[in-house]
C-alpha cells in the first residue's frame, strides 16, 4: 500500500511538472481544424506549419541569435571570471579574504529588483542602454558561481598544491594546470547555470532594450503573445522554440551536471 502511495505521488508530481510542457508541445503541433482546449495530448492532424508560421511572421531567429550571443558571452565570462575569483578566495592568502567571501555570499541574498534602477542608471551613464553588451554585463560574473567555484577549489588536496609550489610553480601555473582540471565538473555546472539564466532572463533585457532588432527571445515571446493572441498554436510553437535549446543542452550534459554538483558540494 505504501508503495502504491509513492507511485501515485510520483505520478502526481510528474503530471504537474511535465504536463504543461506536453500540453504546449501538443498545441504547437495541432492543425488549424483542431480544438486547442480539448484534453488530448496527441494531435489528430499533426503539423509543423505553426513553427513555419512563427518564423514567417516575426523575426524569431533574430531573437534566437541575440539570446545565443548573450548566453555564450555570459557562459565564457562566468566560467573564466568565477573560476579565477573562486580560486583566489579558496587558495590564495591575502588580507580581507574572508570578508570578500562574505560579500559574495551577501550578494546572493539581495534581490535583483532592489538594484534594478541603480543598475540601469549606471548602464545609461556608460551609454550601454539598448545594447546587448548592457544585457550581458550585470550577469557576467555571478556571485553564486564564484561561491560554487570556491567550494570546488577548497576540495583540492593541499598536498598537491604544496608539491607544485616546491617544484617552482607560481599561482597562475597552479591555477591553470592543477586547480582548473580538478574542478571541470563544477565549471560545467557554472556554464549550464549561466546559459540557463541568461537564456531565460526577462526583466533586465526588458528594461535595458528598446530596439526590437536587439530583443532577446524572452522579450520576443512577449511580442509573439501580443501578435498572435488569438492563435494559441503559434504562441505554443514560439514557446517550444525557446525551450528546446535548454532541454537539448541539459539532456546532453546531465551526467556531467550531477557529478559537478556533487563535486562543488564536498565542502560547503
Amino acid at each position: 500500500m505504501r508503495r502504491i502511495g509513492r507511485y501515485a505521488l510520483l505520478l502526481f508530481v510528474l503530471a504537474i511538472t511535465i504536463g504543461p510542457f506536453l500540453w504546449q508541445l501538443s498545441t504547437s503541433l495541432k492543425g488549424a481544424g483542431e480544438d486547442v482546449y480539448a484534453p488530448d495530448f496527441v494531435p489528430s492532424q499533426p503539423t509543423l506549419a505553426n513553427y513555419a508560421g512563427v518564423a514567417d511572421a516575426v523575426p524569431v531567429w533574430t531573437f534566437v541569435l541575440n539570446s545565443l550571443f548573450v548566453a555564450v558571452i555570459n557562459v565564457v565570462a562566468n566560467c573564466v571570471g568565477a573560476s579565477m575569483a573562486g580560486y583566489a578566495l579558496a587558495r590564495l592568502k591575502f588580507r580581507g579574504r574572508r570578508l570578500a567571501a562574505l560579500v559574495f555570499a551577501s550578494g546572493i541574498l539581495v534581490p535583483f529588483e532592489v538594484i534594478l534602477i541603480s543598475l540601469f542608471l549606471v548602464m545609461r551613464s556608460f551609454g550601454l542602454t539598448n545594447t546587448l553588451t548592457g544585457v550581458v554585463l550585470p550577469g557576467a560574473i555571478a556571485a553564486l558561481n564564484v561561491l560554487l567555484m570556491r567550494n570546488a577549489f577548497l576540495a583540492l588536496q593541499p598536498e598537491v598544491e604544496e608539491a607544485a609550489v616546491i617544484d617552482g610553480a607560481n599561482a597562475w601555473q597552479r591555477f591553470v594546470r592543477i586547480a582548473v582540471p580538478s574542478a571541470r565538473g563544477t565549471i560545467l555546472v557554472v556554464a549550464l547555470f549561466s546559459f540557463m539564466f541568461s537564456w531565460d532572463d526577462f526583466l533586465w533585457p526588458l528594461v535595458v532594450l528598446s530596439d526590437p532588432d536587439k530583443y532577446t527571445l524572452t522579450i520576443g515571446l512577449a511580442y509573439l503573445q501580443g501578435t498572435f493572441f488569438q492563435n494559441q498554436r503559434l504562441v505554443a510553437a514560439g514557446t517550444i522554440i525557446a525551450v528546446a535549446p535548454l532541454i537539448v543542452l541539459f539532456i546532453s550534459l546531465q551526467k556531467h551536471f550531477f557529478r559537478g554538483v556533487g563535486e562543488g558540494a564536498i565542502k560547503g
